[in-house]
């Protein structure tokens, strides 16, 4: 089952790879609740690790991720993995085979003097 927050970008980790190969990479998102905003902490893994390379402190975003959980030693723990991250500006980085990382993407075209209509 999915889940959805939306907040603010207070920051984004550096992409850790461990030995076996596992990569992740995760953001905390302030989410205004009530009296007390929330700092929520998102990971993200493997291949979805690229979904934040153009994002930075102080956007916008939603975020769609899965709840994960699991065992060890006796204690539980839980995890917010994403999986689709929109910005404000509704751009949304997920699996979209149309877009590309590159960081000229979220870039507007650049126009000549002689391109401008009026």
């Amino acid at each position: 089952m999915a889940y959805e927050l939306s907040g603010k970008i207070k920051l984004i980790q550096d992409p850790q790879t461990f030995n076996s190969g596992f990569t992740k990479r995760e953001m905390v998102v302030i989410v205004e609740d009530g009296k007390y905003p929330q700092e929520i902490n998102l990971e993200f893994v493997q291949d979805k690790v690229a979904l934040l390379d153009n994002l930075s402190p102080g956007q916008e975003v939603t975020v769609t991720f899965d709840i994960r959980g699991r065992e060890y030693n006796g204690r539980y723990f839980n995890n917010l993995q994403g999986w689709k991250v929109s910005v404000q500006d509704s751009t949304s980085y997920d699996n979209d085979p149309g877009y590309s990382s590159a960081p000229n993407d979220l870039e507007p075209p650049m126009y000549e003097d002689s391109d401008i209509p009026f």
